[in-house]
């Protein structure tokens, strides 16, 4: 099932509310752009996932869905969607070559 995975996605801006459920308090809230991890080419829309590693706008961080969201943080907020790493780099194709 899709929603394990850890996914690769942009920032591309963050989420202010002037009134939230009490356990999104202290919480950043990102907006993110999910992205293939072959060639980091856009995948559907944007979503809205909650920070727990202090993601900064344009870095490129991978993000879990549903329950594993909400085990992201110790408190374990009311989310769908949460950022839980930031990528420095990643290889998606065999760098080691074909052994002859």
């Amino acid at each position: 099932m899709e929603a394990r995975q850890l996914k690769l996605a942009r920032v591309i801006g963050r989420v202010f509310c002037s009134s939230q459920e009490p356990g999104l308090d202290r919480k950043t809230m990102l907006l993110i752009q999910p992205l293939r991890w072959e060639d980091q080419s856009p995948i559907g829309d944007p979503i809205v996932a909650a920070d727990a590693v202090g993601a900064g706008s344009s870095e490129n961080v991978f993000w879990v869905a549903s329950r594993d969201a909400a085990v992201a943080f110790k408190d374990a907020p009311p989310v769908d969607a949460a950022v839980v790493g930031i990528v420095d780099g990643h290889q998606v194709k065999d760098f080691r070559g074909s052994r002859k």
